[in-house]
């Protein structure tokens, strides 16, 4: 019985070390450049910033998951068009949107060759301030989340990782109504560390 369970013990502790040596936390950091389609919003981009916290989870030699926890700054320029097609809504002569969310990329990891990895998954984004200066009776423009497609690539050397990614938003973000529908793009240029 105690050579079972120490054969157990052992098995036990070898598979921790291997799930370990394919496990790795990191922080990441770079540039948002972003923009808002619809015939509201201008057709071109602007910058913000995304700060994350990541995990790499082996799922062999190959490939990982990697979950995010994301800090997003986005922005867009309000055209013409949008006094046109929110007639009597429109209160303000701001032309800039800025918005903050919360976003959780979940992206499988595939090691393609040497140190380039590529990634693709879904990503859930949380509206962290509402920009509410378009509406009157302090309304809200946007709605509170956003689900979008995320694929890119990524460079490992060592615990070094420089990436970037194009995300799609897939839903309308227009909160006012469906005259106009709001969708969001992003491109993120990023370098972390993982430990």
């Amino acid at each position: 019985m105690t050579k079972k369970l120490s054969m157990l013990l052992l098995a036990a502790i070898a598979l921790t070390q291997v799930a370990m040596a394919q496990f790795h936390v990191g922080i990441k950091g770079g540039a948002n450049i972003t923009k808002i389609d619809g015939k509201s919003f201008k057709d071109e981009f602007s910058y913000g910033y995304v700060v994350a916290g990541f995990a790499e989870i082996g799922l062999g030699r190959r490939f990982s998951i990697n979950p995010e926890v994301q800090f997003n700054q986005f922005s867009g320029t309000v055209s013409e068009d949008y006094k046109d097609i929110y007639q009597g809504v429109f209160n303000s002569d701001q032309s800039k949107v800025k918005m903050n969310y919360l976003s959780i990329p979940l992206v499988l990891d595939y090691k393609l060759l040497g140190p380039l990895h590529i990634q693709a998954g879904p990503q859930f984004s949380i509206l962290m301030n509402k920009d509410k200066n378009f509406l009157q009776n302090g309304a809200d423009a946007f709605k509170k989340g956003d689900f979008a497609l995320v694929g890119g690539a990524q460079i490992h050397i060592r615990g070094l990782r420089v990436g970037g990614r194009y995300v799609l938003g897939l839903d309308n973000m227009n909160d006012i109504d469906n005259k106009d529908q709001w969708r969001s793009q992003a491109w993120q240029l990023t370098v972390g560390f993982a430990l």
